[in-house]
């Protein structure tokens, strides 16, 4: 009886969202928690890039559909939107086509009909289906994203085969947008963001089609400060509610003893713990965390067989002067998009017209910038490491090709105007922030790859030892990232003989009247 009245310790390696998030949970439910991370700063690559007074949001910059987070806040006794103001975007974003024509993507019903219309008049009545369909799809569809899946028994769990007319596991994302969309401009606007899963919309499972219609139905949002405040705020808050964040403090190895997880190893000192929690990049955790002898199932072998994401090449650059004519967000796509996705995922290669994404946050956030100057953020996708791009020798190349391919969307004059610069590309993001191949959104998102068959929040080879992040179940993106850490923190609370000290509303039932409806 004493032992279980004692309380329950847990350390979490990485202080990233998911590992954050988790430590909030657990010590709501009366854990004590202790987070080590290897840089000095919190949010891992949500974080905050500061550089000779500019600011700049490392990884994501979109914040999308907060109902997770906010609802991981009231849980620990705090409002999500007084620690952390956010500002909703109108128009969300800009797409500009290298096949011609632009989209100025926008919530407002009528207002996007219009805008699809100036390029498509037949598309432009799909619209409203399009939202209907994913409405229904979504809501039906995230009892199972609030889930573990630990076994193939988990797809037969009451309701999964009816939603398979609704689904289309048959179908590629670009494949179910065609039921809705005729010109490919249109399907590439709604599809775009299968790169936050570091995917092309021709082989990313149907199911994504939420993604875009999450975008309209609960907004695009940017938390004044970037993304890099709500992880500030996150561990700003569970320092407050008694857990320990040791900075500039790496696992260097988690402890196994009869296959369990007991704790973890630093340069610095050993943790003991009743449950470890890695909020790390998968692939080179398991490498290089976890000895192969305790990995019955992910070995190196078969980390190595799967297939990863793109990466990213990036620039940030702090301006002196403003670019108010230029959307917040703006999102380029190549005139051959199909052959520049076919560069990245199959030939490995660099492309001479590669799409590209600008955020010149500034329009929106003074906080970003000294006065009169503004903020830069530069996304290419690129293919991850491989043998085939030597990045030292081509990094002074594709920096000019970048720089070359912001100007088609109106940002002219921006060498002369640089005053901070920074660089980084899939061998800076393997190198710096641990990241399997420098894939930026882990393993990829196919079928083959999600549910029971991505690794397990609670993990299958170990013990006591819990996943949380984009490379378990649910996957990458911020909101997903936030529900793996409650999935895991739910199911560690189970495994101690806890019960969550927050409330969270049960699954909803398949509603098969809303299946019938969209399927037909």
């Amino acid at each position: 009886m004493k032992e279980s009245r004692k309380t329950k310790q847990v350390v979490i390696a990485g202080a990233g969202p998911g590992g954050l998030a988790a430590a909030m949970m657990l010590a709501r439910s009366g854990v004590k928690v202790t987070v080590l991370e290897k840089h000095n700063r919190p949010g891992g690559r949500t974080a905050t890039l500061q550089q000779d007074g500019y600011k700049f949001d490392i990884g994501p910059t979109f914040f999308l559909y907060p109902r997770v987070l906010k609802e991981i806040f009231a849980a620990a006794g705090y409002d999500l939107d007084a620690e952390v103001p956010m500002k909703r975007l109108d128009p969300q974003y800009r797409l500009v086509f290298g096949a011609g024509g632009e989209l100025l993507a926008t919530p407002d019903i009528e207002r996007m009909e219009q805008a699809i219309a100036k390029l498509s008049p037949h598309d432009a009545g799909e619209f409203r289906k399009f939202l209907v369909r994913n409405r229904a799809k979504l809501a039906n569809f995230q009892p199972f994203l609030e889930q573990p899946f630990e076994s193939w028994r988990d797809l037969m769990k009451p309701g999964m085969l009816k939603m398979l007319p609704l689904l289309k596991p048959w179908l590629s994302l670009d494949g179910d947008l065609r039921t809705h969309f005729t010109d490919e401009r249109i399907r590439l606007g709604f599809s775009f963001q299968s790169k936050y899963l570091g995917m092309s919309p021709f082989r990313c499972p149907s199911l994504f089609s939420i993604l875009s219609f999450l975008e309209y139905e609960h907004g695009v949002f940017h938390p004044i400060g970037g993304c890099g405040a709500v992880t500030a705020a996150m561990a700003r808050l569970a320092q407050e509610m008694g857990v320990e964040i040791a900075y500039e403090e790496p696992v260097e190895e988690v402890l196994v003893e009869n296959g369990n997880a007991v704790g973890v190893r630093t340069a610095k000192r050993r943790i003991q713990a009743d449950s470890v929690v890695v909020n790390a990049d998968f692939a080179e955790a398991m490498t290089k965390l976890v000895p192969q002898k305790h990995r019955r199932k992910w070995t190196n072998r078969n980390i190595e067989s799967k297939r990863f994401s793109c990466s990213t090449f990036m620039m940030y650059l702090g301006i002196e002067g403003r670019y108010d004519d230029v959307s917040h967000h703006t999102i380029y796509l190549s005139k051959n998009y199909r052959q520049n996705l076919h560069d990245i995922e199959d030939l490995h290669q660099l492309s001479a017209d590669p799409s590209f994404y600008v955020q010149n946050a500034s329009v929106t956030d003074p906080t970003l910038a000294p006065k009169d100057h503004s903020t830069l953020y530069v996304l290419l996708p690129v293919t991850h490491e491989s043998k085939s791009v030597d990045w030292k020798a081509e990094t002074p190349r594709y920096r000019e090709l970048a720089l070359e391919q912001i100007e088609r969307i109106g940002i002219t004059d921006v060498r002369s105007r640089i005053r901070t610069e920074r660089t980084l590309t899939p061998a800076g993001w393997q190198q710096e922030f641990a990241l399997h191949k420098g894939a930026t959104f882990s393993m990829a998102h196919s079928l083959g790859q999600m549910l029971h068959r991505r690794p397990h929040n609670r993990f299958e080879d170990i013990g006591r030892m819990y996943l949380v992040g984009g490379g378990t179940h649910p996957g990458s993106g911020l909101p997903v990232i936030f529900e793996s850490a409650r999935i895991s923190s739910r199911l560690l609370l189970e495994d101690l003989g806890l019960e969550p000290q927050w409330n969270h509303a049960p699954a909803s039932q398949v509603n098969e009247d809303d299946l019938m409806q969209v399927a037909s």
